[in-house]
């Protein structure tokens, strides 16, 4: 089951974002998504969840892409007002932090890693068990870190009782 579910998302999105519908791209997606699907299958679906639950998860974790997307264009703003200042050099103050974290398990984490380094301006460089090490371009960038970000997430998979 969690091939076959892992395998039916992947799939579905091999199509939207291809845009392609002929045989050649159909069944290069088919077998790609199976490919990945049979080696991270555990990764999507971890634990048997009860319906309600596994929807309300969902519900979170979209709500949270949205929330995202605003903070990577929030983020692209900031970095294209850099790049584009005469005071560049001046502006532009890189630097590598280091910080722990709150959240449980693989998935959070790695969602969280993923998260940072999507927004402009930050790179997640190393994840070790709780720690974090993340390149910023600039203390604004820097400051927001572990912050709003990390209780959102945390939201999504560890939700309270």
């Amino acid at each position: 089951m969690k091939l076959l579910g892992t395998w039916a998302i992947l799939f579905g999105f091999w199509v939207l974002l291809s845009g392609k519908f002929d045989p050649w791209h159909l069944g290069w997606g088919i077998g790609a998504s199976f490919v990945v699907s049979a080696l991270g299958k555990g990764l999507l679906f971890r634990e048997r969840l009860p319906l309600g639950k596994r929807v309300r998860e969902i519900s979170r974790f979209i709500l949270y892409l949205f929330w995202l997307l605003k903070e990577i264009f929030k983020a692209n703003l900031h970095v294209a007002y850099l790049v584009w200042n005469p005071r560049m050099k001046e502006l532009i103050d890189p630097r590598v932090i280091r910080f722990k974290t709150q959240l449980k398990g693989d998935i959070p984490r790695v969602t969280f890693a993923n998260s940072i380094t999507l927004t402009p301006g930050t790179i997640t460089l190393l994840l070790e068990d709780d720690l974090y090490y993340v390149h910023a371009i600039d203390l604004p960038s820097a400051s927001g870190l572990p912050g709003e970000m990390e209780e959102r997430i945390k939201k999504v998979f560890e939700p309270g009782p």
